[in-house]
């Protein structure tokens, strides 16, 4: 590979070398306006935030009962049921994927 002397160094370069960009600089004497354009989906999106906010995902009740029921040494597991339970989320989950497609 020959080395080609015909480019200049980083040194010899001047700032007035390059093109002065002019375009992304605000001129003084402009008005500048900050608009933001929000699409219909935003209000879909902000009711169904608000209407599950009330909403719990955690029964916090049934939580305590199970606390409880462990601190005392009551809690019973039951592999079966916890199995089969196990085995209907994958068969829900695997359907769904194959209705995605």
């Amino acid at each position: 590979m020959k080395i080609d002397k015909s480019l200049q160094s980083v040194t010899t370069i001047t700032v007035s070398d390059g093109k002065k960009r002019t375009d992304s600089v605000p001129r003084p004497d402009t008005k500048q306006e900050n608009n933001v354009h929000l699409s219909p989906n935003v209000t879909k999106l902000q009711n169904i935030d608000s209407t599950s906010a009330g909403d719990s995902i955690v029964n916090t009740a049934r939580v305590q009962e199970i606390k409880q029921a462990i601190s005392e040494g009551n809690f019973r597991i039951n592999p079966e049921v916890i199995a089969d339970r196990l085995l209907e989320t994958v068969k829900e989950l695997i359907q769904s994927k194959k209705d995605a497609v």
